[in-house]
């Protein structure tokens, strides 16, 4: 994230913080009740907010991660193409070698 857009995001915050508390003035709360659900709106939508963060930290479905799991595959596949025919054939029967073993493996335990 830029500064720019971290700025923009905290102004954005604080222009929905007078919003809301203008809001509530104009449904009739006091100028005291209008602050303080202003704040616990704010507060929800930040936490909000943040859950959203902890979530695709938690599931890896960040911006990086996807980025990284993308030029993995790009460079798995690039390899594939340049293998020979015979190079395949290969890697598929030590693919399925291994496939063989792990399975007799998770069998005897």
């Amino acid at each position: 994230m830029r500064r720019i857009d971290a700025i923009a995001i905290m102004v954005t915050f604080f222009v929905f913080g007078g919003v809301a508390f203008f809001a509530f003035r104009a449904y009739g709360f006091d100028v005291t009740n209008a602050g303080v659900w202003s704040q616990v709106v704010l507060v929800g939508v930040l936490l909000a907010w943040i859950s959203t963060y902890v979530f695709r930290a938690v599931t890896q479905t960040m911006t990086y991660n996807q980025q990284l799991d993308d030029y993995k595959k790009a460079v798995l596949t690039k390899q594939l193409e340049e293998m020979s025919p015979e190079d395949r054939e290969t890697l598929l029967a030590q693919v399925e070698m291994e496939k063989q073993l792990s399975n007799n493996v998770v069998k005897d335990e």
